[in-house]
């Protein structure tokens, strides 16, 4: 089972990015998908989530108005587009699947996807 996180980069304050989270070895659809961060010297924090199939999307007041999330099950990939970037929002983002809802807290991970790394200029 394999989560990968990509689409990061560097982008100027108020700027958007598109992150795609892809799975091998494990089909999205069941699970519920969070969007992680961790900036440097900082615990890793939830800050969007995602149910199985759609139903319900989890914020955290951070993001609320400017990150929202999808999920393309024909794909089996899920998004989290990003808009309004502040310097506060650069971090590693990464994805993690579980079953568990709302998927926002480390603890109730049962996958994680590798990071991507996004930069925000101010």
């Amino acid at each position: 089972v394999q989560l990968q996180a990509s689409g990061g980069g560097l982008v100027e304050t108020g700027g958007s990015l598109r992150l795609s989270c892809s799975a091998s070895g494990l089909t999205l659809d069941p699970y519920a998908i969070g969007w992680f961060r961790q900036a440097p010297g900082k615990e890793r924090e939830g800050v969007l989530c995602i149910s199985s199939r759609g139903g319900t999307t989890y914020w955290t007041d951070s993001v609320k108005g400017r990150f929202t999330v999808s999920r393309d099950g024909a794909k089996n990939t899920v998004y989290l587009q990003m808009n309004d970037l502040e310097p506060e929002d650069a971090a590693v983002y990464f994805c993690a699947a579980s079953l568990y809802v709302p998927l926002l807290r480390v603890m109730s991970v049962d996958y994680w996807g590798k990071g991507t790394q996004v930069t925000v200029s101010s």
